[in-house]
């Protein structure tokens, strides 16, 4: 199954789940997408290494940051981590939605 696709994605922070739509459009070994949710729209772009997609993003809520974003999808399911700079590493759930 292809790692194409919507998914509604739940992030474990100190300042509660934040929760998105993350859209993935993979071409090879490359994606497009985007992120929409508690903190916004971004673009995003990345990596695919088989069911693994891998991406990096700069948020300006609530504070300006980087994050680091890895993601494993299985059939319909996402399971990855966010790592925010010094704030440290936070889970990363999902199911596709579409």
């Amino acid at each position: 199954m292809s790692v194409g696709g919507t998914y509604a994605i739940v992030v474990k922070t100190p300042i509660g789940e934040q929760r998105g739509l993350l859209a993935i459009v993979p071409a090879g070994d490359t994606f497009t997408g985007s992120l929409s949710g508690d903190l916004g729209l971004e673009t995003v772009s990345g990596t695919v290494d088989g069911s693994t997609v891998r991406w990096t993003m700069e948020v300006a809520k609530p504070m300006a940051l980087k994050l680091d974003c890895t993601a494993a999808i299985n059939g319909d399911t996402l399971t990855g981590t966010v790592k925010a700079g010094f704030f440290g590493t936070y889970a990363m759930t999902g199911t596709r939605a579409g």
